[in-house]
């Protein structure tokens, strides 16, 4: 599906919206605006541990050797993916840069930055993740079916970061009694 046709709202200009291949890589891009300071948005997110907190498809982020993290990442049908990564541009409150290592599961490099919104709105925060799709187009035919293709996952774990971080929660559609507080 072409974003011209896209009915999701992103917040992101259409600069920033991307979903393209380049090589065997395919590379997604969005960006939306958080109502929060940029230092606390690179915080929270440089601590890769809290990524769970809002990346759905993460389970956990274990924190190596240097600037090395590996990532147990859920993927279709029940299976999980490890993925090994190294930062390689760190741009104090500004940019977050990371690659896959050799013995990653998936090929990838991410890339996050944080600006400064116009009039003092908050931070515009902009994800471009370049992802070789195991299976190739097949197999990133397969993960849009279960919703599990990074361009769906990009925006979706965007707007999952926006509402923790303005509201210090995920929203979710679980009905909660007042009374007892059970779901």
């Amino acid at each position: 599906m072409s974003m011209a046709h896209d009915q999701t709202h992103d917040d992101a200009p259409k600069r920033a919206q991307r979903d393209d291949k380049d090589g065997d890589y395919a590379i997604v891009g969005r960006s939306v605006l958080i109502n929060r300071p940029r230092s606390e948005l690179f915080a929270y997110w440089r601590d890769f541990t809290k990524l769970p907190t809002f990346m759905h498809a993460v389970e956990s982020v274990a924190i190596g050797d240097g600037e090395r993290s590996t990532w147990t990442i859920k993927a279709p049908a029940g299976q999980h993916v490890t993925l090994e990564t190294e930062l390689v541009d760190v741009i104090e409150n500004e940019a977050i840069g990371w690659r896959s290592t050799e013995h990653s599961q998936i090929k990838t490099t991410g890339h996050v930055t944080f600006t400064d919104a116009p009039a003092g709105r908050g931070t515009i925060v902009t994800a471009e993740i370049a992802y070789e799709p195991p299976g190739g187009d097949v197999g990133r035919l397969i993960a849009k079916l279960f919703q599990a293709e990074p361009n769906i996952q990009a925006r979706h774990e965007l707007k999952r970061f926006k509402q923790l971080m303005e509201a210090g929660e995920v929203a979710t559609g679980a009905y909660t009694n007042s009374t007892d507080g059970e779901v």
